[in-house]
């Protein structure tokens, strides 16, 4: 007789539970709240969504940032080349672009949500949209169903959470998964923002809006101790940072406060000093610098120091570094001594700025924290402390730095959910 499964939540980590268990053989009723499925993924990559990266199993691993070696038996279950083979295989041609990020040939997401449709359909999933779940029915110490928001009452074998976080609410993510598992005697750990611009106190960021940087290199400072360092592409918003470097410096800030608040939630601290320091020619070391600095004003004696530094920024970076560095734009460069263009050359490499705060779920890609995964069986997804309850992608306490990772999280874990949820992984 086919198992009955109930999967809750129509993102990612939902859909390819879904498919994973009706293509093992299971009965699967996918219910989702909003009017369509796939509403997160519609918006990832800048609408063109990164659906994984086509790196090897280390650098993976390497790349997420909370609990990695809970997500070993997933991924050895299904990986990115899996993912890969079974999109194209459903119609969407991928490609592989900078960074070994992976995309949808026609730079479309509703390519990806159209092919796992599909998937779904071939299998016989029955999705219900506009579909509410008010909460998990227990019974015996036993998952057996679901109760949506009008009352009705849904039986089940199984049942699978894949409702994702707390990022972009708008998706209709809402933290439902998360009050399900504390009132089915889950741990929760605590929700932060992650991959997220930050706020910064300085005020000459907002003259740089719209500014992006390339080739730069980032370092982050949490209480005095360096706990990021990444090279590549940021941008300049009205309220502080933003762009890739940026986020994935902000999984670090998260898990670096959230360690930082557990320890000290007894003691009225005030939050330690974050900063930032960006090097804005990191292909050159400190003398290669200081000797292109001298050629630079060999070249321009006469000039204004204002004047003279034109080759070396941005045009619009250029009245920011004058202010920060100290010395009069009208001071010819002849006149400039050299402790001031140390201190300028310094300046350059270390170019600093003070966190204040992360951006709002709402502006997060990522939620860090969730379900606490002790409670969360890694070979099988299945909740540790009641049989038939499953948990899938973003609900869970897992983040990965950007890149394809997360989405990758959420189709190893929810293809986990759903082999195991069928009993394809119990032998029966």
């Amino acid at each position: 007789m086919k198992k009955n499964i109930a999967v809750i939540g129509g993102g990612a980590a939902g859909m390819m539970a879904a498919y994973a268990a009706a293509k093992s053989g299971a009965q699967v009723t996918l219910y989702e709240k909003n009017e369509k499925l796939g509403k997160k993924i519609y918006i990832t990559g800048k609408g063109r969504c990164n659906v994984t990266n086509d790196c090897s199993r280390d650098v993976f691993f390497d790349q997420v940032v909370t609990n990695p070696k809970f997500l070993y038996s997933a991924f050895e279950t299904f990986d990115n080349q899996a993912v890969m083979q079974l999109l194209e295989q459903a119609g969407c041609p991928l490609k592989t672009e900078r960074g070994n990020r992976v995309f949808p040939v026609s730079d479309h997401s509703s390519d990806v949500i159209r092919a796992l449709e599909r998937l779904l359909q071939k299998e016989g999933v029955k999705v219900h949209l506009h579909s509410s779940v008010k909460r998990v029915l227990e019974e015996d110490g036993q998952a057996v169903g679901l109760e949506l928001s009008d009352g009705k009452r849904i039986q089940a074998d199984s049942v699978i959470v894949a409702t994702g976080g707390l990022s972009y609410p708008s998706t209709g993510s809402t933290g439902d998964g998360y009050r399900w598992a504390e009132a089915t005697g889950h741990k929760v750990v605590a929700c932060t923002p992650s991959l997220v611009p930050f706020v910064t106190e300085d005020t000459w960021c907002a003259k740089l809006q719209g500014l992006a940087l390339k080739n730069v290199n980032l370092a982050l400072y949490f209480d005095g101790k360096e706990i990021y360092q990444g090279f590549g592409e940021m941008l300049f918003t009205h309220f502080g940072v933003s762009g890739p470097l940026v986020l994935s410096a902000s999984s670090y800030y998260s898990a670096q406060l959230a360690k930082w608040t557990k320890k000290n939630e007894k003691k009225k601290l005030s939050r330690p000093e974050c900063r930032i320091e960006l090097n804005l020619k990191p292909a050159l070391t400190a003398e290669q610098l200081d000797k292109r600095l001298l050629r630079e004003f060999d070249s321009q004696k006469n000039k204004n120091f204002g004047n003279a530094i034109d080759g070396l920024f941005p045009a619009r970076l250029i009245p920011v570094m004058l202010e920060l560095s100290g010395i009069e734009p009208e001071k010819k460069v002849h006149e400039i001594t050299k402790q001031e263009r140390q201190k300028f050359a310094a300046l350059i490499r270390k170019l600093p700025m003070t966190v204040e705060k992360t951006g709002e779920f709402a502006e997060a890609i990522i939620t860090r924290g969730g379900v606490y995964v002790k409670d969360v069986n890694p070979s099988t997804m299945e909740s540790k402390r009641l049989p038939g309850l499953y948990f899938a992608g973003e609900v869970l306490d897992v983040d990965a730095l950007t890149g394809g990772f997360n989405l990758q999280v959420a189709w190893s874990t929810g293809y986990l959910a759903g082999t195991s949820a069928a009993g394809s992984n119990k032998g029966e």
